[in-house]
């Protein structure tokens, strides 16, 4: 045990000397090939003048066998005076105009081996034909004629090793500057293990160069890591500067919500560009990767703390049954599908009208079950169905078919000002198509079936949300209208979803990339959040815990201010914003204007009081509904306005049967207006 250790410090202790030669050896080169190339050229070129003269004071040397001076007339004994002088300053004037015409300066470290000797031989050739035609056939008083042999060949020889040592000194140090001077400059926050094998992996990255590490530990501030030194995260303001550091890398996966937050608040203001590792679980099969690192998730940004899923309700509605999921190619109906699968059901239909979104998942969840179950079972699982939920024969003949324990009902139009321009085919699929799968479930007896809802549903300002309520309002006259009902309906309430298609999140992203503005609709518009894997499980959960009837509401935490996010997503982006404060800013900010049917900010709950359930996250909601036999009668004038794509009727009704409904005063259907040119 000894021996392994003290084996083990003497590693420790030739790497980290090799680790301080190589920084020496950077320290050294680092700041002469920083050096502008005029002054670069300039000390070579100063260099080959000190050589000129010292190959002549050597070359007197070697001709008389006394050292002599380049400063006036050396007398020696029993010999003629000498006028070394003479020979340098010939040398110097002559040698220094050819080799600049020869282009030994133009290029300095881009030659190398025996390109450059070539050059230098090319000159001195020329240089010594002339210094030997002046100093040996001609002749000089004061010079004997041999130094017109002897200093040009010295000349050669010095002038080769000069450019041939700096090329065995800088030659490698001058390409790594080359290829680091393209790299953008990282600290890696976290001098961990996670840290330690994200370093090593980036040590040969192309794009990536790692200068130290930032870390809270006061114990490691000062000490170098594997070569590396560890700051103070304090710091990193001043070192955004000195060490022109553009990224922050976080390696720190298992870091809860709060303390995650706490650090992204520290670093925001040093504009640098944040990025992150996944968390431990994503790491535990492997060693970190350079594929590892990936943007910032908003979550990260909002700081949300996630509550662990509660596995047995989870499997409850899944585990070996057969499970049906409209919708199934959107965001929240393909994470259902994700999360379904992860719990084994005996059978997962997909349904979705939209061929490329269904084949999308299908494909994802084939790949998924080829490496979870065995392959005979991978085609009698997953059923991929081309349907749209309007069509209410073509939902009862699958339901029919396959008998599902489970339906999830995700299929849904949900982008505000779409539905609004498009009222009328939005309230169809909304309500009706709604209506059509519940009938067609009740007819087959599915156990379980489950809405997903919106927070838009609750005072809703525009048809979107009002479709929804209705579609929650006609579920629950289902609930109630008959005891004898074996199948269970339930609907779940929550706000946006993180990265979910349309949303401010990945539209911002792209618009930071694109170099700006963002486009805001308001300055103060906020909406709840939520990531789309936490909204999936907390649906399932919901589910499995309803009598009939239920309206669960997600806690969705505090709202979010959505000029905050954007300017939060600007800073941590390593960019600066720009407004009438900061003219020379990155990225702007634009207000444009609330779209049709949008709303300053959302609710969850039409009343006050909502109930706890066994789930910390999710809530019962107690809303008013009108019970079926009076509701029927109002679906059915609400179907012949659609079908006579009566606009002004269509909202009069949804105003009657939603009443906390209240549309703005325009009408801005495409249909609606085209025909109101006419």
């Amino acid at each position: 045990m000894n021996l392994s250790l003290i084996t083990a410090t003497k590693q420790w202790s030739i790497t980290n000397k090799q680790a301080m030669l190589r920084n020496l050896n950077k320290l050294a080169t680092v700041p002469i090939l920083a050096l502008p190339r005029p002054v670069k050229r300039l000390t070579v070129l100063l260099l080959d003048i000190c050589l000129c003269a010292l190959t002549v004071w050597l070359a007197f040397f070697l001709r008389l066998n006394e050292w002599v001076s380049l400063i006036g007339t050396t007398q020696l004994p029993d010999l003629p005076p000498f006028d070394a002088w003479k020979a340098a300053l010939t040398a110097i004037f002559l040698a220094i105009p050819l080799f600049v015409g020869s282009g030994l300066y133009r290029a300095i470290f881009r030659y190398s081996g025996w390109p450059v000797l070539l050059t230098v031989a090319r000159a001195v050739a020329i240089y010594s034909l002339i210094y030997a035609t002046i100093f040996s056939a001609i002749g000089i008083e004061g010079v004997p004629r041999t130094i017109g042999f002897i200093q040009p060949l010295l000349l050669f020889l010095f002038v080769g090793l000069s450019r041939s040592l700096a090329h065995i000194w800088l030659g490698d140090q001058y390409q790594n500057f080359l290829k680091q001077s393209h790299r953008t400059k990282t600290l890696i926050y976290g001098a961990g293990s996670s840290g330690r094998q994200l370093a090593a992996a980036l040590a040969s990255s192309h794009e990536i160069l790692v200068v130290g590490f930032l870390d809270d530990d006061d114990r490691l501030h000062g000490h170098l890591l594997n070569g590396l030194p560890i700051h103070n995260p304090d710091d990193l303001p001043n070192l955004v500067t000195t060490l022109d550091v553009r990224d922050v890398l976080l390696a720190l996966p298992s870091l809860n919500r709060k303390r995650r937050n706490e650090i992204l608040w520290q670093i925001q203001n040093a504009h640098v560009l944040v990025r992150t590792l996944p968390s431990v679980s994503d790491l535990a099969l492997g060693r970190v990767r350079i594929s590892d690192l990936r943007e910032l998730d908003i979550d990260d940004l909002l700081g949300r703390e996630v509550v662990a899923p509660n596995h047995i309700l989870l499997a409850k509605n899944i585990s070996n049954k057969v499970v049906l999921v409209t919708g199934a190619g959107g965001t929240i109906g393909s994470e259902l599908c994700r999360q379904i699968i992860s719990v084994a059901p005996a059978k997962l239909l997909l349904v979705d009208h939209s061929e490329f979104a269904l084949y999308t998942i299908h494909h994802e969840l084939q790949a998924k079950l080829a490496v979870n179950l065995p392959t005979e079972e991978s085609d009698s699982v997953l059923i991929p169905l081309l349907a749209s939920v309007q069509d209410q024969e073509r939902m009862l003949e699958i339901i029919n078919t396959w008998k599902p324990d489970t339906l999830y009902h995700a299929a849904a139009y949900k982008h505000v000002p779409l539905v609004e321009h498009n009222l009328v085919e939005g309230i169809k699929n909304n309500v009706f198509g709604t209506l059509s799968t519940a009938q067609a479930a009740l007819e087959n007896k599915v156990t379980d079936f489950v809405l997903v809802s919106t927070d838009k549903a609750i005072r809703p300002t525009n048809a979107m949300g009002a479709s929804k309520r209705l579609a929650e309002m006609l579920l629950q006259a289902l609930a109630a209208a008959g005891s004898e009902n074996k199948t269970k309906f339930s609907m779940v309430r929550f706000g946006n979803v993180l990265d979910s298609s349309g949303s401010v999140v990945p539209r911002f992203r792209q618009q930071i990339r694109d170099g700006g503005p963002i486009t805001l609709t308001h300055p103060d518009i906020s909406r709840y959040f939520m990531s789309i894997p936490e909204a999936a499980q907390l649906v399932i959960q919901s589910g499995a815990m309803a009598k009939g009837g239920d309206v669960f509401v997600l806690d969705m935490g505090q709202p979010v201010k959505i000029l905050d996010l954007a300017k939060r997503m600007v800073e941590l982006s390593g960019l600066v914003l720009k407004n009438e404060e900061n003219l020379d800013g990155d990225i702007a900010i634009e207000i444009v204007g609330l779209r049709p049917g949008e709303k300053l900010y959302e609710e969850l709950l039409l009343g006050n009081s909502p109930q706890n359930s066994a789930h910390p996250k999710i809530m019962r909601a107690r809303d008013d509904f009108i019970e079926w036999q009076n509701l029927q009668p109002k679906l059915t004038s609400l179907d012949l306005a659609l079908n006579g794509n009566d606009v002004k009727v269509i909202r009069l009704i949804l105003q009657q049967l939603v009443p906390d409904y209240t549309p703005s005063k325009d009408i801005v259907d495409w249909i609606f207006l085209e025909h109101e040119k006419t």
